[in-house]
């Protein structure tokens, strides 16, 4: 008959070791991870572009790029900027050629959420060439630090039309996404036009039971992969810091290993005969 003060045991154990993967496997501080803030107030800033705005006002085409039957763009994750260290992000700068027409990080853009590490994502974004759209991720809300990117981004959840393409920005900061988000969702592929790509930082699936790094709440996810299916293209996602790819309701979802140790990038080619997709590394 096994004891209680042994099940007891186990239990404490698969605790300790959940706890210990969920820090190394997205290089979490864990007393950053109290910081985060309510999703709710985040969502309050929806239609607040601040950021994307101004980079439009001085280059036309943020809010909405021109873009038809063949474009390319580019994707990278968790590039976790630490005290001015970029590890190397401004070099996506050098591979963008007149192809290419946006890239999109799929957050953790920085490593607390400080004033300072997200001024030098600003810094390299404005000198890109093309836009570079901004995806909150759990590490940017660390410290209580929501303040910084409300008052120096805006939004955490939005939407940019290209006529050739519709990308939907979700905020998957504290890995769920709640009711409001979600029919924000639903109602915005309603009226989405050309392709439809979805970005998230916390990615909804998982290459190996190991693996936690994904969505806490498994019914939220059904409920996501419903909305999205046979109304979406694609969905790339990060913060497992790990390559995974699966499909479902005929959509692709892409979790992109981090840019910050593996310089890891997917290039995304459209045409009207399909979409490729091919990993690379700077």
């Amino acid at each position: 008959m096994v004891r209680v003060s042994s099940i007891k045991n186990i239990i404490f154990s698969a605790v300790i070791l959940s706890a210990a993967l969920f820090i190394l496997n997205c290089g979490n501080d864990i007393f950053g991870l109290f910081g985060s803030t309510d999703l709710d107030e985040r969502l309050k800033e929806r239609n607040n572009l601040k950021f994307i705005k101004e980079m439009d006002d001085l280059s036309p085409g943020w809010i909405s790029p021109v873009l038809g039957d063949e474009f390319s763009f580019i994707v990278l994750t968790d590039t976790h900027i630490e005290n001015e260290n970029t590890f190397g992000f401004e070099k996506i700068k050098d591979i963008i050629t007149a192809d290419i027409s946006f890239v999109v990080i799929a957050g953790d853009i920085t490593q607390s959420g400080y004033r300072w590490d997200l001024e030098k994502y600003i810094e390299i974004a404005k000198g890109m060439g093309v836009p570079c759209y901004p995806v909150i991720g759990n590490h940017d809300v660390f410290f209580g630090n929501w303040p910084v990117w409300r008052d120096m981004i805006g939004s955490t959840n939005y939407r940019i039309d290209g006529g050739g393409a519709t990308l939907l920005i979700l905020d998957s900061a504290n890995a769920f996404l709640g009711n409001d988000q979600l029919d924000w969702l639903k109602r915005e592929l309603k009226t989405a036009r050309g392709r439809v790509f979805v970005f998230s930082h916390v990615n909804l699936f998982v290459e190996s039971p190991l693996t936690i790094q994904q969505f806490t709440d498994t019914r939220e996810r059904a409920r996501v992969t419903s909305i999205l299916r046979n109304k979406c293209d694609a969905v790339f996602m990060g913060h497992a810091h790990l390559r995974d790819i699966k499909e479902e309701g005929n959509v692709k979802y892409i979790t992109i290993e981090d840019f910050r140790e593996n310089n890891v990038y997917c290039l995304v080619t459209v045409t009207p005969s399909g979409i490729d997709y091919e990993f690379k590394k700077l």
